[in-house]
């Protein structure tokens, strides 16, 4: 960690525009999910496009070497409630902002809840003194900074847009959604404490069926809202995916767009992964016999000649583990194994031990999350099963594209953007990379498997599929200049 000897004012060179990204979480800082690898990544990503990110981030326990190694910039003696001050400091080249509020961040848990698992009490005042700090920062409260565009992530910083039109700021701001199931609603009665305008009580502010609505806010105020897929962008619009809010993304509709998120390949590449006991490319794949060997080993697995499955995921409903739970026992009767690493709901969690228990040597369960062992799973396992529900992008699909690990998956989101099915025109045309099922029933998925099963079985195809996979580009390459076009057209409109 270092400090800057001076406030990102201007862009590096005098040409970058500074951007302010506000979030929750951020890689390799504080992590719950693909949000965090998100908002890490983005600043290297829109460099190189003229774009200079400041990431604002919570002051957690994570962040205390940080804060204590950086510099005050500024004080609010009453932010929503609580007294703060904001620390400016760097991770490598990527400047931060940190919100130093103890009273708010610094407690024992998660990002947002206890040690329990329970959501703190206090998150709708935890998460509106961020965005009001994130909008006033962007405004040009803090002598020096000033920030023309305001770039806010899910409903943990959804009211930095309504604070930025509340206040009448020059700020462009743009909303986007990582998942739109989480919104952020609070009581209706907690309104008078957010300091925000009468009218903003009402359904044109922060009014959500009769409570407040933070991810409701940003999408109603923000300039432009993106979402993580272009299928997802769509399928929001939709009473089955919307969660409510689709007919404000409706009526919003010619502001909305979908980027896919990228990965980065520093982290995320087979031929320099320090994580793997054997690294390897696409045209070396059979070293990957050695990461095989470490995910049997690992997993209790005893050798077998058919694929190794495996799942990195959330133990819940959305990610359709309830499903494939109850098709473990045809998993391996038609030859596969099973190597997890999750956890979520506990009913889920004892089911899959309780599978691993009848299945001894066929499959094997982690409870819990480790990044090491989820890199291992992706470069030695055969396949990775995702039936999601819905998924707004998904980042474990590309991971298993770039590793070879052949991605199994529902078709929504995300996972309809990235992965091309197997089908025979798709096989013939040399195009092919996963295998897609239409659905998330017990038919769906155990059709999807078999023919996971009996692809594998054609070992050439199968390499093709490992190929075309490792040969797609999910860097930020794209994803970045996607977002610096959104950016320009919104600071300089044609």
């Amino acid at each position: 960690m270092t400090t800057p000897a001076s406030p990102p004012l201007s862009p590096r060179g005098g040409s970058a525009t500074p951007v302010l990204s506000l979030a929750s979480e951020a890689y390799p800082l504080v992590k719950t999910g693909g949000l965090a690898d998100v908002v890490g990544a983005l600043p290297a990503a829109l460099g190189e496009h003229g774009y200079l990110l400041t990431t604002l981030l919570p002051g957690y326990p994570a962040l205390a070497p940080m804060i204590r190694g950086g510099r005050e910039v500024h004080r609010w003696p009453d932010l929503i409630g609580a007294e703060a001050r904001l620390v400016e400091a760097s991770l490598g080249e990527h400047a931060l902002l940190i919100l130093d509020a103890p009273a708010l961040f610094g407690r024992d848990g998660g990002p947002y809840g206890d040690t329990g698992g329970r959501d703190w009490d206090d998150n709708w005042r935890r998460f509106a003194a961020l965005a009001r700090a994130g909008a006033e920062i962007a405004g040009g409260v803090v002598p020096g900074y000033r920030f023309p565009l305001l770039h806010a992530h899910d409903w943990q910083a959804g009211l930095a847009p309504a604070y930025v039109r509340a206040l009448d700021l020059p700020v462009k701001t743009v909303m986007t959604v990582h998942n739109i199931a989480f919104q952020g609603r609070f009581d209706l009665s907690l309104f008078p404490a957010l300091g925000l305008p009468d009218w903003m009580a009402s359904i044109h502010g922060v009014e959500y069926y009769g409570a407040l609505g933070y991810l409701k806010a940003g999408l109603q105020a923000a300039d432009a809202i993106t979402t993580v897929s272009p299928t997802y962008a769509r399928e929001i619009r939709d009473p089955t995916f919307g969660m409510g809010l689709e007919g404000l993304i409706a009526t919003r509709a010619a502001s909305v767009s979908g980027i896919v998120n990228g990965i980065d390949p520093a982290v995320w590449s087979p031929a320099a992964d320090a994580a793997l006991p054997a690294r390897y490319t696409a045209a070396t794949l059979d070293d990957r016999t050695v990461n095989r060997n470490a995910v049997e080993t690992t997993f209790g697995l005893a050798p077998a000649d058919g694929p190794i499955f495996t799942v990195i995921s959330r133990l819940t409903w959305q990610k359709g583990m309830d499903v494939l739970v109850d098709l473990l026992d045809d998993l391996v009767a038609s030859g596969g194994r099973l190597a997890l690493l999750g956890s979520g709901d506990k009913s889920l969690e004892a089911a899959f031990l309780a599978a691993a228990t009848r299945h001894p040597g066929r499959i094997g369960v982690r409870i819990g999350y480790d990044e090491a062992l989820s890199h291992l799973l992706q470069g030695g396992a055969d396949a990775i099963l995702i039936p999601s529900r819905f998924e707004p992008c998904g980042l474990t699909q590309l991971y298993g594209l770039a590793y070879g690990c052949v991605p199994v998956v529902a078709r929504t989101g995300g996972l309809a953007d990235t992965v091309i099915d197997a089908n025979e025109a798709a096989l013939a045309a040399g195009v092919a990379t996963g295998i897609v099922h239409d659905g998330v029933t017990p038919d769906a998925l155990r059709h999807a498997i078999r023919r996971a099963i009996d692809l594998y079985a054609r070992s050439d195809t199968w390499r093709r599929l490992q190929r075309n996979g490792m040969a797609a580009d999910f860097s930020w390459r794209e994803s970045g200049r996607r977002y610096a076009s959104l950016y320009h057209d919104l600071m300089e409109p044609a």
